[in-house]
């Protein structure tokens, strides 16, 4: 996925220096300024490692220019209209649009809006799809530094690995596992049923990997082998 982060009228250079830093730590190194704010020494020390992004940043006189080249434009914005009477104000969370976007092939533009007053109507019209971070309704608006690192955060967290939980087929085997282990060491009988019941839970409820799957089935097996051949057993 290719992102670029375009700030449309920020107010404030620390703020901009302080996304800087926030695309260092997700990944991304494209920032475009729409009519910004002079960017000096301020912005530079909330940047710390992003300085090359300041460095490297387009200042633009137009959305327009900002988002050329990009195949989809996504707005942001705090206050939102519930319902379909305002469609430029319908939005969707910032988590499904992370979800929706996860193997997206081209370009994405993501604009952050002024400090005071967001971005404007017009503005919001040019974009495909406007998102937002679900917040109190009493105080709704993030600080924009704040937002566009959540929404970082959202898109950096769907590309990561996920692991691969054991199937059911499997589970059912470690089961029996350790069922024999219980045997192999003479575990009470009134209490099997009960024990037995317990770890499946325990087990349903942690939604063991692939790998943990096969780490404790390796223990099961292993020590069941041991006690067998040590003659622990009792016959």
């Amino acid at each position: 996925m290719s992102v670029r982060i375009v700030l449309v009228g920020p107010k404030y250079e620390g703020n901009v220096g302080a996304i800087a830093r926030s695309m260092t730590n997700f990944g991304l190194n494209e920032l475009y300024l729409v009519d910004p704010c002079p960017i000096g020494n301020d912005a530079y020390i909330r940047s710390t490692h992003g300085a090359f992004i300041l460095d490297n940043a387009k200042t633009v006189d137009s959305i327009e220019e900002a988002t050329e080249g990009c195949f989809l434009i996504v707005g942001t914005s705090g206050i939102t209209t519930k319902g379909n009477a305002n469609y430029v104000r319908v939005p969707i969370s910032v988590k499904e649009f992370a979800e929706r976007v996860s193997d997206y092939g081209e370009k994405i533009a993501i604009l952050f809006g002024r400090e005071d007053i967001g971005l404007l109507q017009e503005e919001l019209a040019l974009c495909d799809l406007l998102i937002t971070i679900p917040s109190s309704d009493e105080f709704p608006v993030l600080n924009i530094s704040h937002a566009a690192t959540i929404v970082m955060y959202e898109l950096f967290r769907k590309d990561l690995a996920q692991p691969v939980p054991a199937e059911d087929q499997e589970k059912e085997l470690m089961f029996r596992f350790f069922d024999d282990l219980l045997d192999c060491i003479d575990y009470p009988e009134h209490r099997r049923p009960g024990t037995s019941v317990m770890f499946r839970r325990m087990m349903g409820r942690s939604i063991p990997t692939k790998w943990e799957y096969n780490t404790i089935m390796g223990v099961f097996g292993d020590a069941s082998k041991t006690i067998r051949r040590s003659g622990r057993k009792r016959e």
